[in-house]
Formats: structure tokens, C-alpha cells, sequence
């Protein structure tokens, strides 16, 4: 399998949370075509276009991260897994909290596939939970820190190549991962820029502070889709952060 990279700095991950492949298409047309940002497809728009679409992003040189959160039994996962991997994907997500066996199920089908260039990363608690509603509601005790670093170590163990967490845990899961014996990456999804209402997200950063805290990717949708100028919010996240890096 064989992965295009971006033509700009690919921190950004814009978050193609629209409801049909026209709205999706509509918004990329805003884009001059040497941009072509890293686009996050979840499951509304995965569900919607289905995996033909994914593909043909890729063929017009679209990096893809295929936000599935996979969670199933091992075996399930693997055949999952497979199928995505003949999509030429950049990166899929799994839920941590499937486990060791799954997620390594996961590491094992991209193998066989040859998608030596899928990064498969776990997701470990929603940043939409906190821990009332992780405590009471999902019945997991403890603090959301102490259940994301338990997560983390068993994406090490799995042999992911990374953790999806709030920028808040970056440094926390990096320092389980490598307690763990390997390094990882860490894609930060509830990323707001200052000014941003927070919506339906409760453990949310700016760019620059998440950049700051060691994050590699920042996933970014309402901030940006819902821009009079997509493509200069876009610009001036990208500035910013290339600012915070290089001081």
C-alpha cells in the first residue's frame, strides 16, 4: 500500500463531519488543490458515502484518517481491519477498551494486508466523557487520568502506534507508552481555538496549548467547517502552531 502526503504541514486534521459526500465535496472545493489538508472521515460521513468515496480520496491525494472506532471480538476486528487496509487509509482508530487481544488482532490483519503505512491508534476515553459520566453512567471507577493511562499502556502492549486522547493526557499516555517500551503518537481530537464554544466537547485546548503539551495531531471540525473562511482559519491554525514550535 502506498501513502500520499500532504502538500502543508499535516498536524491539522480537519474533521469532515458532514452529513452526504456533496456537502463534503462542496467543502473541499474551498480548498486550492495543493493544500489537500488531512481529512478525518468518521462514521456519519463513512456510513453515508461508504468505503468507494474513502478510496477516491486517496486517489486524488487526500491523507485519510478513517475514524471508525472499531470494537468487536478480535476476530471480527481483524477481518475489519483487512478490508480497511485495501482503502490505502493513513491512519484508523479502535476503542482501547476492547482490549489487548483486539487491538493486537487489528496490528496482525494490517501485517498480513501490507498496510505498513496505516498507523492504527486507540482511542481511550471520549472527550465528551468526564468522569461523572465515565464513574456513573459507564460504571469504570477511578479518575478519567487513571483509566486513559491504563488504556495507554495496553495500546503499548497491543503494539499500536498510538493513543487518541485530550491534549490534557498527552504528556500522561506518552510517558505510559514509553514505560510500556515503545513510543507512540498522539492525535488530540476537542481542539478549540480561543473565542471557540466548546459545544458538546468537556475536556477541550487550544491549538497552541495542545501543541505545547506534545501533541502530534490535531483533529479539528466545527472550528473550521463552520468558518465564513475555512480556508484562512485553517492558514492561521496552521502559523500558529509553527509559532509555538519553533520558540
Amino acid at each position: 500500500m502506498t501513502s500520499s502526503t500532504a502538500q502543508t504541514d499535516p498536524t491539522i486534521i480537519i474533521a469532515l463531519d458532514l452529513p452526504t459526500q456533496d456537502a463534503a465535496e462542496s467543502f473541499l472545493a474551498g480548498f486550492p488543490w495543493e493544500k489537500r489538508p488531512f481529512l478525518k472521515v468518521g462514521m456519519q460521513l463513512f456510513y453515508a458515502t461508504g468505503p468507494t468515496w474513502v478510496a477516491s480520496l486517496k486517489e486524488r491525494g487526500y491523507p485519510v484518517f478513517l475514524d471508525l472506532k472499531l470494537h468487536d471480538i478480535p476476530h471480527t476486528v481483524y477481518h475489519a481491519v483487512k478490508s480497511v487496509a485495501n482503502l490505502g487509509v493513513d491512519m484508523l482508530t479502535l476503542h482501547a477498551g476492547g482490549g489487548v487481544s483486539m487491538m493486537a488482532a487489528a496490528r496482525e490483519a494490517a501485517e498480513v494486508a501490507g498496510a505498513d503505512t496505516m498507523r492504527l491508534v486507540g482511542v481511550t476515553q471520549l472527550t465528551s466523557n468526564d468522569q461523572r459520566t465515565m464513574n456513573e453512567e459507564i460504571g469504570i471507577p477511578g479518575t478519567v487520568e487513571d483509566c486513559v493511562r491504563r488504556y495507554a499502556g495496553l495500546v503499548a502492549q497491543a503494539g499500536l502506534h498510538g493513543i487518541v486522547c485530550s491534549g490534557w493526557e498527552v504528556p500522561m499516555v506518552k510517558q505510559a507508552m514509553r514505560e510500556a517500551g515503545t513510543e507512540g503518537i498522539a492525535v488530540v481530537p476537542g481542539i478549540r481555538p480561543q473565542g471557540v464554544a466548546s459545544d458538546d466537547q468537556k475536556r477541550v485546548m487550544t491549538p497552541e496549548q495542545a501543541i505545547q503539551n506534545g501533541a502530534d495531531y490535531l483533529v479539528m471540525g466545527r472550528a473550521i467547517l463552520r468558518a465564513d473562511d475555512p480556508v484562512r482559519v485553517y492558514e492561521q491554525i496552521q502559523q500558529d502552531i509553527t509559532k509555538v514550535r519553533r520558540i
